[in-house]
């Protein structure tokens, strides 16, 4: 963390350098939590979110299904060993596949693998998976055009696109930007070079691509405790936190979590969740 090289804040470089970290922070699942209870676990809350996906992708056995930034593995593992689909995880950190790759063969799943590829420009043939599911990792990539028309193209006839992660809910005035210049730069620190879109900008995008919304949800409510149960797991592992990211990165995750609290209550920042159908 606070490192001056130049591509420090690329999201690959910044996903290699963090990711025994998050583990210990956000868990297996490696996401934000949806709390149906402020109190539950954050394990039962992330699995939560998951489950929130998995009510919109309507995925059968035998689907193909393209997990799009696929972290630490988790989802694509169990994807493809509860629902008896195929999992193709795609990511352009090669610490994450070779950790998601070493979770599938731990957990013997055969039915998911992973593979080094940019979102924005995957290099997969047309018109084949059946669900694209990108959980929490298009605020890291500038260009959403391009990364919807890819999810876009590689659906079958009918496929499903299924999309959840941060939002932006209002327009911040340069005025404000520069007046929160340091809470700004330490949000990139501790998160890497992000940008987040309003919910509607992504579903306008999708239906300009030639496919249909089914659902465009705000779950910012509900996924608000996140912060806190990070936080909490910080006080859990801070020996070993200070270790992977030094006093300075520890202390710049835990203000980042203050930081995008107080943007959740103010209406700043939130989260949403949405659901495509590409037509036939």
């Amino acid at each position: 963390m606070g490192t001056d090289s130049s591509n420090s804040h690329q999201p690959a470089a910044h996903y290699d350098r963090v990711h025994s970290a998050w583990s210990l922070i956000m868990g297996e699942e490696f996401h934000y939590g949806y709390f149906e209870a402020p109190e539950n676990p954050l394990e039962r809350a992330t699995a939560a979110l998951t489950e929130q996906m998995l009510g919109r992708a309507d995925i059968v056995a035998g689907d193909l299904i393209l997990d799009v930034g696929c972290g630490t593995g988790r989802q694509a593992c169990d994807l493809a060993a509860n629902l008896d689909a195929s999992v193709l995880g795609i990511t352009t950190s090669g610490s994450g596949v070779a950790a998601a790759t070493e979770l599938a063969a731990e957990s013997q799943v055969d039915g998911a693998r992973f593979e080094r590829r940019d979102g924005t420009d995957n290099g997969l043939a047309s018109g084949q998976f059946n669900v694209v599911w990108v959980l929490e990792s298009s605020h890291l990539m500038r260009d959403k055009r391009s990364l919807l028309s890819e999810c876009a193209r590689v659906l079958v006839p009918g496929g499903r696109l299924v999309l959840c992660d941060i939002i932006r809910k209002r327009d911040i005035p340069f005025l404000e930007v520069r007046s929160r210049r340091e809470e700004f730069s330490t949000l990139r620190a501790a998160f890497g070079d992000a940008h987040m879109e309003p919910l509607e900008s992504y579903a306008s995008a999708i239906q300009e691509l030639g496919m249909t919304v089914a659902d465009c949800s705000d779950i910012s409510a509900p996924t608000l405790p996140t912060f806190s149960a990070w936080r909490s797991n910080v006080v859990a592992h801070e020996p070993a936190l200070q270790d992977l990211l030094g006093h300075q990165g520890v202390n710049d995750f835990v203000q980042a979590t203050h930081i995008l609290e107080s943007f959740w209550r103010d209406g700043t920042l939130g989260y949403g969740i949405l659901a495509a159908v590409k037509k036939p």
